[in-house]
């Protein structure tokens, strides 16, 4: 079974029945990632696989800390998922931030953030798809975000903060993808 079928799998597992919005939005984000395989080259599947488990640690049944990256991260790893994997999820769409607005700078610390491509497609990747799965612009996807958390929310803070490091993942992602000519989903940014 190939990563990105074992990764759908997992994913499907933890979170079709029980969240069945978040598993629309980790669809589109795997959509999105495969429009992106041209970026990521040779890690077009690792890419994939991190796009559809990046929200598994929201499964009711894997909550520990609370924070979804450190959850999901740690069950994957608990399960034997490739480290790079792991790592990728546990830092997706800025979570350092996110961790140090929570007090979880430490449960963070044993997941590498690899910086780079991968994780810049990743994060326009999350970034560019809309809760129901759609892809989106950044813009609009940030702006949801802090209309439906509301303004003293500490995801609304987060977002806030954090919306300079995700939009320029995103240009990032949208130049590497235009020097190779390869169209992407997203909108306008």
């Amino acid at each position: 079974m190939s990563l990105a079928s074992w990764a759908f799998e997992t994913s499907a597992a933890k979170l079709a029945d029980t969240l069945p919005r978040r598993w629309q939005h980790v669809q589109g984000v795997a959509r999105q990632a495969r429009s992106l395989s041209a970026v990521a080259g040779s890690d077009a599947e690792l890419l994939e696989a991190a796009a559809i488990l990046h929200d598994v640690g929201y499964a009711p049944d894997l909550v520990d800390t609370g924070f979804h990256p450190i959850d999901g991260a740690t069950y994957l790893a608990r399960i034997g998922a490739p480290e790079r994997l792991v790592h990728l999820v546990a830092h997706h769409s800025f979570a350092t931030y996110e961790a140090e607005l929570r007090g979880l700078q430490d449960e963070l610390e044993g997941f590498k953030d690899e910086r780079g491509s991968i994780r810049d497609a990743l994060w326009y990747c999350d970034i560019t798809t809309s809760p129901d799965g759609e892809a989106v612009a950044a813009e609009d996807r940030i702006a949801e975000i802090k209309a439906r958390y509301g303004p003293d929310h500490l995801v609304t803070t987060f977002i806030t903060g954090a919306a300079p490091e995700l939009l320029a993942a995103v240009e990032r992602t949208r130049r590497r993808a235009e020097a190779l000519s390869s169209p992407i989903q997203g909108g306008p940014s």
